[in-house]
């Protein structure tokens, strides 16, 4: 689920190869998606599978550190970062998949009859809603990644994340800045300053993030990880099934030893 939303949230590359009449550099991520692009369906559903796909990962994984056994394996109260990141990251998926229903009517960036009517307040409802969902997803993603990659580096778990995780967040970080300050420039009547670009960098690192900490999750990628292992040993990415024990396995009951 994490790879499929990964891929699906970069489908904007297309345009690489598609003619959208939009300039990468300039214009709002989100305007490919506008209600009056001829491509916006198309990126209104990758976006819609970019976030369901990413809300059911973080679901399955929020109900596996909640279910049945993980007092047993460890899991209650001492993963409050992780359970924090997956709480964040199902923020991502369901304010990213709103914002696939809430899209734009005209793109303000190209077109200025659309820039005059949002500066007025003549455009749908739907510019507001889509500003807020946006901003939603944009802080699941920054918290998602900064509490993953800190129980990453705290509990000794995903070791792809606990070595990359502070790179990416550093550079999420300087893009998020990027983009805050390209669209308040924008909006001032001071230009884009490369507002797409920024955008585009800003949502190619969280689908770097999104395929990072899916290869961490793996099968196999943790060979040997034991949920009830002390701080410093290597576990499992999340608690272990009902039934499993914490500690090793137990001793056969039929044996006379």
């Amino acid at each position: 689920m994490l790879l499929l939303s990964a891929v699906a949230y970069t489908a904007w590359v297309l345009e690489v190869v598609l003619s959208t009449g939009l300039d990468p550099v300039q214009a709002y991520l989100s305007e490919l998606a506008a209600e009056d692009q001829p491509l916006g369906g198309l990126f209104r559903a990758t976006d819609l599978v970019a976030g369901l796909a990413v809300l059911a990962a973080a679901v399955l994984a929020l109900a596996a550190f909640h279910g049945p056994g993980r007092e047993r394996a460890g899991s209650g109260g001492g993963r409050p970062w992780a359970v924090t990141g997956w709480a964040a990251l199902a923020l991502f998926g369901a304010a990213t998949a709103a914002d696939s229903r809430l899209p734009l009517s005209c793109a303000p960036t190209s077109d200025e009859m659309c820039a005059a009517r949002e500066t007025a307040g003549l455009v749908p409802a739907t510019h507001t809603a889509h500003a807020v969902t946006s901003s939603l997803a944009v802080l699941g993603a920054l918290g998602g990644l900064t509490a993953l990659t800190v129980a990453a580096r705290r509990h000794g778990w995903w070791p792809p994340v606990r070595r990359y995780g502070p790179w990416l967040l550093g550079a999420e970080l300087l893009a998020t800045g990027w983009s805050l300050g390209a669209i308040a420039a924008f909006e001032a009547g001071r230009g884009t300053w490369a507002l797409g670009a920024g955008q585009r960098l800003q949502v190619l690192l969280v689908a770097l993030w999104l395929a990072l900490l899916a290869a961490a999750l793996r099968p196999g990628a943790n060979p040997g990880a034991n949920p009830g292992a002390g701080p410093g040993g290597s576990r499992s990415a999340l608690p272990a099934p009902a039934g499993a024990a914490a500690d090793g396995p137990r001793p056969d009951r039929r044996d006379p030893v």
